[in-house]
């Protein structure tokens, strides 16, 4: 039998509260990233947090250094006859009053049990493999409405959005190629036609002289450097590969670019929120859920150079408007993508969600 909500609707303090996070993910990813990071915050909050994870030494340790004691377990394939039992026998004795099943693997693991068992879902993914569990979390509101249209209790499902680490403090770093204090407009992730970082290259040759500089790396570098040359914009396009400091980078930019053709949630807007910095989006799922268009950001069309280009050179040509749109974003960083306000809408999810 699950666990309901606490008499008369009272929250559980943290130190009485027990979670259960399931992770079987990559070793890298950013479902991955902010599983760790909420696993280590919500342990230093005061809740009992037990992280089960597919064998990892760096994750490992990355949470023992947070204060987090994770359980790991081999979550393989069909064959897998080791994982099931051994996930049911642990949270019988954790007890944890939710267990959070995070990604397909881990949902397909999870048992049910004396404790509510939720799916924490960061993408469009296969809704069969949480047929057990009975309520399902999204970090948009746009990927909550489609699980809703997937037939699910609108009741049952919740939106909790990520949080991004604050880089207002974090120092400015400036790549290599770029002297210290000049300006340039960055985009961040990986070298892949969802990126739509070909779109941005053909916006900057309606973009004068300001540097453009794509810090990732993958299998579209050969043809976004040809494209660069094609546009006549070689010079002004810096592709460092993967950058040691991408927050420094955000935080040294002129106009953060997220120009994505596919974007379910938009970390890169976050960050560029928390570091007050203006953001031009095309308007892919998640910037345009996180985005009012001329107040705490610029919205263009996805696919669109000419416009990508337009947004890009109004905030370059309005210092006032760029700095009332990064104060903007602060804002909604402070108030909803902060450590604090996701933690107490995680905390209120684990304490009153009923079975």
């Amino acid at each position: 039998m699950t666990q309901s909500a606490p008499a008369s609707g009272t929250p559980l303090t943290p130190g009485g509260l027990k979670v259960a996070h399931l992770m079987a993910g990559s070793a890298a990813g950013g479902a991955e990233l902010f599983f760790e990071r909420l696993c280590i915050e919500q342990t230093r909050s005061g809740l009992d947090v037990l992280p089960v994870i597919r064998h990892s030494a760096a994750r490992a340790r990355r949470l023992r250094d947070g204060g987090a004691t994770p359980l790991q377990l081999p979550f393989g394939g069909l064959l897998d006859l080791r994982t099931g039992p051994a996930l049911r026998r642990a949270l019988r004795t954790f007890a944890p009053r939710v267990a959070v099943a995070w990604m397909n693997r881990a949902a397909r693991f999870a048992p049910q049990g004396d404790w509510i068992l939720a799916g924490r879902l960061g993408g469009f993914y296969d809704l069969s493999y949480y047929r057990r569990c009975s309520h399902l979390i999204g970090n948009t509101r746009g990927l909550v409405r489609w699980m809703a249209r997937q037939g699910w209790d609108r009741s049952r499902l919740h939106y909790l959005p990520n949080f991004a680490t604050d880089l207002g403090q974090v120092a400015p770093v400036w790549p290599a190629g770029v002297p210290v204090g000049t300006p340039f407009l960055l985009a961040l992730g990986r070298l892949h036609r969802n990126k739509a970082f070909d779109v941005l290259i053909g916006a900057m040759r309606h973009v004068p002289s300001i540097p453009l500089v794509i810090a990732g790396e993958g299998p579209e570098r050969a043809v976004l450097e040809d494209l660069a040359r094609r546009e006549g914009v070689a010079g002004r396009v810096i592709m460092p590969g993967w950058a040691d400091s991408p927050g420094g980078l955000i935080r040294a930019c002129s106009v953060l670019v997220c120009p994505s053709r596919h974007e379910p949630l938009g970390n890169v807007v976050i960050e560029g929120f928390s570091a007050t910095k203006p953001v031009v989006a095309a308007a892919a799922d998640g910037p345009e859920e996180l985005i009012r268009t001329g107040e705490n950001g610029i919205l263009v069309p996805v696919e669109n150079a000419n416009a990508l280009a337009a947004g890009i050179n109004e905030i370059l040509e309005n210092p006032a408007l760029a700095q009332s749109i990064a104060a903007a974003g602060r804002q909604d960083y402070d108030s909803t993508f902060a450590a604090p306000p996701v933690l107490a809408a995680w905390h209120n999810f684990l304490a009153t969600v009923e079975g």
